[in-house]
């Protein structure tokens, strides 16, 4: 489990503190666990369908020369899928480096190349998911959430999924559609999980691709999130895209504006009325979303809507106010 924000700042605290040193018999031993690996690839597949397997799938898999260089291609492997690696040869300096999910640009490229049915493309630390399909269509955090929540409804009732504020409104508004209740968390997947437990719901993710499947798993975990889409293949044997086809996603417009540290942008009379305005127009095809900036001075501007026209007119009148008056 992710630790709550007040024990990371006790630690972050603790830092700072003078350090002090215990007796070598007062400390604590460590131990190897054998076959850790062997382990965990075996808990990974016990996620997927006993009745199922991946035979005749051919898979490129990226593991980002990452946590899962060693892993990933081995679950998909033993399912059966004929599996292609890369981002399997980590020196200790190229992690993320130019691979994985961070830059899928790259898998994108060997799928096609080599004819691959669908690529998996994993971050450095293995808990983050985006996916290609033979078309070279990439598919995002948002669109993979819809794949396994819709597989599930097919078994179970789906009580509610959690997103960010920054999950794209098209998914929101397909799952009210379907009658599955949706809440925005802040970003970041802590913040996803914290919601998921107190509303008892077992979906969430964010649009980079960190999805939570608590019914399998207490946290993020980019091999079981791609084997949840790939059971969705199988049960309805089909492609990757045939499962987002009643799934609009809408476009989205981002702008960064200068902006001063700490202060509160809902004072701003002109950017207050500006925001009203174009969520007035807009109605339900579309929402606005002006938060600041956590690691900049900057404000970062949101518009979504049915259409690029109402997206780039709600960004410009949004854009015509002048923020430092």
């Amino acid at each position: 489990m992710k630790l709550p924000d007040e024990v990371e700042l006790a630690i972050e605290q603790a830092i700072e503190l003078p350090l002090d040193c215990v007796p070598s018999d007062k400390l604590g031993r460590a131990r190897r666990l054998q076959d850790s690996a062997g382990r965990y690839i075996e808990f990974c597949k016990s996620t997927f369908p006993n009745e199922l397997d991946l035979s005749g799938l051919k898979i490129v898999v990226d593991a980002a020369h990452g946590a899962a260089y060693h892993i990933a291609p081995h679950v998909f492997r033993e399912l059966g899928a004929e599996v292609y690696a890369i981002g399997c040869e980590p020196d200790g300096f190229n992690i993320n480096d130019g691979v994985g999910a961070m830059y899928p640009e790259h898998l994108l490229e060997v799928v096609q190349k080599r004819g691959a049915d669908l690529g998996i493309a994993l971050d450095g630390d293995a808990d983050r998911l985006q996916m290609v399909d033979s078309s070279g269509k990439l598919y995002n955090g948002d669109e993979l959430l819809y794949m396994i929540v819709r597989d599930r409804m097919q078994s179970r009732h789906v009580k509610g999924v959690v997103g960010t504020l920054m999950t794209n409104y098209g998914l929101e508004k397909r799952l009210t559609q379907l009658g599955v209740s949706f809440a925005r968390a802040n970003v970041g997947d802590r913040y996803v999980l914290e919601q998921m437990l107190q509303r008892g719901w077992s979906f969430g993710g964010e649009s980079s691709g960190h999805l939570l499947c608590l019914d399998w798993h207490t946290t993020g975990d980019g091999i079981i999130a791609a084997l949840q889409i790939l059971t969705a293949l199988r049960h309805g044997n089909c492609q990757l895209g045939d499962l987002v086809s009643d799934l609009k996603m809408y476009p989205q417009t981002m702008v960064n504006v200068a902006w001063e540290p700490g202060k509160d942008w809902r004072t701003h009379a002109g950017l207050s009325k500006a925001k009203a305005a174009v969520e007035a127009k807009l109605g339900d095809r579309g929402r606005v979303l002006i938060r600041a900036s956590g690691t900049e001075p900057k404000l970062r501007l949101m518009v979504e809507a049915e259409t690029q026209e109402l997206t780039d007119e709600g960004m410009q009148q949004l854009q015509a106010v002048d923020v430092t008056k």
